[in-house]
């Protein structure tokens, strides 16, 4: 029966296979309960989709649907075809005697199930069944398992099944007992040490995998743990690089096989384990130039090639037997776009995400559905939902920006909603006396967006005082982390001297500082270890990090999620998602025995989107004409220089004095700014609008008071002002506090709606949430009043830039050749651009010219508190010698003016500096009206 509101997520035991599933109707935007099992597959977007809620297209893992109820079949009839000892282990495993002490998931038996069945079924139950390859020469076969539903313990099951089998009847061709398992770093290396019969803490006696009596044959096998990195080998480039004295050339198959396996070098027919296979994929040359233009994808793609590349030189000098991959998301680039992704074609069994959340197996996702603030207007989505995306945040976050420089107000504002949160789970947890706290994580895209966030956090910018202790702030370098999780062995970090110890001049001397490689390990220990009470990590409560967190985090204390960078794909939202899905209790209510759902809250990774990719029916259409811009060498005469300007150092009077009644107001929106934001929970990828949480903020209004807003807003334009200020630096922030206080309570803020935020309380909430923008606009009105010299900073790698510096594109739009500019063609994208474009070349002011597309010529601005770039339409060098920054607009907005203040004060300050000739800007305003900016010019020339 169809409902609007769903009493239980949680529908199905984790012990026994799933029986019922949601299913979400787009029409009604009811949920139906649907009886039997999921059909094994994903979604992808509806095309053209802009609702929240789009129930996606289903696509279907054909080979696993076909392989399931066979699976099943067999297992209800008592496993048929296996030998005596697979049939003694399958027992062993589903004894109702050792449920007490270790039961199994129902998605870990029925992986190693179908693994088993795959090899040991009877041929005739197995007609039909063809497992597509990868393109290499062994066998692969990937079970796909949802994080959090226990892929090393399926890993365990099946090395015992091999070894076991292999030590009964070595003449059985279908066993190997040798594994040799591939790790994806450092961290998960350690952890799959359990898979080792030798380890004091194995798995298959710590979870009696293997009965007692079996363990001594067990231990006649070989299990190799190694870290994909020890697959890397030498190439002839590389070698011939090498500055050292070894000459010794490329490594036969035969040594590289010996140094890879070690005490294992003289087995055959290995068995390889790939734990995180979606790193192991194959490389399709023909898509290399994509890969090496995508970041994420340039170092996948070394990464898959030294460990496919590794495995196949394996299986050239030894023999791999098969080859088992486990991931929860075994996506390879799809080689057709370098957004896309392409599912395993060798994928046997599916556990995904929705099953596992369904079991209770993880946490369950609860991203933005709507808040109070106007969404987004292409999407009308939420804007807290894929906050990199926002026009006011994308262009800011992908700057060289100082630690120090304010986040955008949007990241701020998620930041109030997500961190008062996450305070109320503070709360709770210490009140319930949890030894470790709950933990927030952000995702950024870039290091410098990190340290912003970092700087924001220890300088209480967020203004929640719990979220805010700077011992408690883990920010991960990722160069530093990478290179401990390339390590094959762990460095002992030492102890740090004891910085408050009382030392005398005559004691021993003071222990050396922790070497790189020990600050990486120590690095990788606390990264490794949050959450866990009397580790190195027990104290973190905000982790910051670049790019991906490293499989194998599975911190059990993550209640937050906050995703600053791009989601293009399934894969990434996720592998995101997946850090904080680990449950911290698997306690069974004995009522209903089924797990109690547990949560985790996410801003900004769109968890419901997956990439749409198009259908392959009929030929491809023809590629659209392109035309190469490019500067032409014959027309090196019409080059165009300019300074390539960073910032604007000033030089301020003594005395800061600013005129408010004179002064532009402020203006803020308060339905612009969040204040109520509704989370619902992700099912069948699709929000559950009926179980919204809301986060709330009036509250924070109360604890910060007008004179704490007076502040740390007079702090933070000292942040900026502090660096070029030539006097006292308390004399500095004393005037601060004047002007800022002078502002806050003068009648130059205009919220609106005003009758509702003529309430005192509501004031200082939108002017809390609003704070950059508060920083912005005195800065702005000190700057104006108060600046005596301004002095260009220029880029110190490329401080003038060129026409010529232009680098090759091309273009479908309609576009012209030019005589006086030094770039071939002028791309027109509109008719008043090439009206303008004939009036340049035509007209006898002007020596040269070009439009500004993809030069690099850029003006820094703020506007809303949000650093943006501003590319103006044309250069030209006149006849005079000067230079004209021209802009052609239609309207006149406010944005605009500011994008003016700023140009003008960019040409004041090259001016000012005297070494690149005599700027000045103009706009024209309507289509013609460049004749009469070229006119003036004219008429000031002769009047000179």
């Amino acid at each position: 029966m169809a409902r609007t509101t769903i009493d239980r997520l949680i529908i199905n035991s984790p012990y026994e296979e799933p029986t019922r599933h949601w299913r979400y109707d787009r029409e009604t935007r009811t949920f139906d309960l649907v009886e039997g099992r999921r059909p094994a597959g994903y979604v992808v977007a509806t095309p053209g989709s802009k609702s929240f809620d789009d129930p996606g297209i289903l696509v279907e893992i054909p080979l696993v649907n076909q392989i399931r109820p066979r699976v099943k079949a067999w297992r209800e009839a008592g496993y048929p075809g296996v030998t005596s000892m697979t049939k003694r282990l399958l027992e062993h495993w589903c004894d109702p005697e050792e449920f007490e002490a270790r039961r199994f998931f129902f998605c870990q038996l029925e992986a190693v199930e179908t693994l088993i069945w795959l090899t040991e079924a009877p041929a005739a139950e197995r007609v039909g069944v063809e497992i597509p390859g990868d393109g290499g020469a062994f066998i692969r076969q990937c079970c796909k398992m949802a994080t959090g539903s226990g892929k090393t313990l399926v890993m365990a099951m099946v090395s015992a099944w091999h070894i076991l089998n292999k030590v009964a009847n070595p003449q059985d061709a279908r066993f190997s007992k040798n594994v040799l398992v591939i790790a994806p770093g450092l961290t998960v290396k350690k952890r799959l040490a359990v898979l080792e019969p030798a380890e004091a803490d194995n798995y298959y006696e710590a979870f009696n995998i293997v009965p007692s009596a079996l363990l001594d044959k067990l231990r006649q096998g070989k299990v190799l743990v190694r870290n994909w990195h020890a697959l890397a080998w030498e190439s002839e480039e590389q070698i011939k690089k090498r500055r050292s004295v070894d000459k010794r050339g490329v490594k036969s198959d035969e040594a590289y096989t010996r140094e890879v396996l070690g005490e294992m070098a003289n087995a055959r027919n290995i068995l390889v384990i790939n734990d995180e296979a979606h790193h192991a994929w194959r490389v399709n040359w023909e898509a290399e130039g994509k890969y090496l233009r995508a970041r994420d994808l340039k170092d996948s793609a070394e990464e898959a090639t030294v460990w496919i590349g590794g495995l196949d030189r394996l299986h050239r000098s030894r023999g791999i037997l098969k080859c088992y991959d486990f991931s929860a998301t075994p996506f390879t680039p799809s080689g057709k776009k370098s957004s896309e992704e392409a599912l395993f074609g060798w994928i046997v069994s599916d556990f995904g995400l929705n099953d596992a959340i369904e079991s209770g197996l993880v946490k369950t996702p609860r991203v933005v559905v709507r808040d109070d603030a106007v969404p987004d207007a292409r999407t009308y989505k939420s804007r807290l939902y894929h906050i990199y995306n926002d026009p006011d945040v994308k262009d800011d976050l992908n700057r060289r920006a100082q630690p120090e420089e304010p986040l955008p107000d949007l990241v701020l504002n998620a930041y109030y909603l997500l961190g008062y949160d996450w305070r109320e789970a503070w709360k709770a947890w210490r009140e319930a006396g949890l030894p470790t706290p709950p933990v927030m994580i952000t995702v950024c895209n870039r290091t410098e967006t990190a340290a912003r966030v970092k700087h924001a956090f220890d300088t209480k910018r967020i203004h929640i005082d719990e979220l805010c202790d700077p011992e408690r702030v883990l920010h991960i370098d990722s160069k530093v982390l990478d290179q401990a999780e390339a390590k094959e062995e762990a460095a002992t970090p030492l102890e740090a001297a004891d910085e408050n110890g009382d030392e005398e001049e005559d004691s021993a001397p003071v222990e050396r500082k922790l070497t790189k490689a020990e600050q990486a390990e120590l690095l990788r220990q606390t990264v490794d270890t949050v959450g866990k009470a009397g580790q190195p990590g027990e104290k973190i409560q905000k982790v910051i990090s670049v790019g991906m967190l490293s499989e194998g985090w599975d911190a059990k204390t993550v209640t937050h999620i906050m995703g600053l960078r791009a989601f293009t794909s399934q894969l990434l939202c996720e592998q995101v998602v997946g850090r904080g899905l680990r449950r911290t209790s698997y306690e069974v209510d004995p009522e209903t025995g089924l797990f109690e759902p547990e949560y985790v809250n996410i801003f900004g990774v769109p968890f419901t989107f997956l990439p749409h990719e198009g259908g392959e029916d009929g030929p491809p259409p023809p590629p659209t004409p392109k035309t190469a811009v490019e500067p032409d060498p014959a027309k090196a005469e019409f080059e165009i220089r300019w300074p390539n300007v960073v910032r604007i150092e000033r030089v301020f009077q003594p005395r800061l004095t600013i005129d408010w009644s004179k002064a532009r107001p402020l203006e803020l929106d308060a339905a612009q700014t969040a204040q109520v934001a509704e989370l619902a929970p992700i099912l069948e990828g699709k929000p559950d609008v009926t179980k919204i949480n809301r986060i709330e903020l009036e509250r924070l209004a109360r604890e910060f008071r007008t004179q704490r807003i007076i502040f740390e807003t007079a702090r933070d334009v000292f942040d900026q002002m502090k660096h070029a200020w030539k006097g006292s630096r308390e004399v500095l922030l004393a005037q601060l506090v004047r002007i800022v206080e002078q502002f806050i309570r003068s009648d130059r803020i205009a919220i609106t709606p005003p009758l509702f935020y003529q309430d005192e309380l509501r004031r200082r909430l939108i002017i809390t949430l609003n704070m950059s923008r508060v920083v912005q606009h005195v800065w702005e009105a000190v700057r104006q009043e108060n600046t005596e010299r301004l002095t260009p900073v220029f880029d110190r790698d490329h401080p003038i830039r060129s026409t010529g510096d232009m680098r090759t594109w091309y273009t479908g739009k309609p576009c012209e050749r030019t005589r006086k500019s030094h770039i071939n063609v002028c791309v027109y994208d509109s008719t008043w651009e090439a009206s303008d474009a004939f009036v340049l070349d035509d007209s006898d002011a002007v020596a040269a010219w070009v439009k500004n597309d993809h030069l690099g010529f850029e003006v820094l601005y703020v506007y809303r508190g949000v650093v943006r770039k501003y590319r103006p339409d044309f250069l030209l060098r006149l006849k005079s010698g000067d230079f004209v920054v021209l802009e052609t607009k239609g309207e006149d907005t406010e944005q605009d003016r500011v994008k003016r203040r700023y140009l003008d004060e960019w040409t004041q300050a090259v001016n000012a500096h005297g070494g690149f000739g005599r700027w000045r800007w103009a706009v024209a305003q309507r289509p013609g009206e460049i004749r009469d900016v070229l006119m003036q010019d004219e008429v000031a020339r002769t009047e000179r």
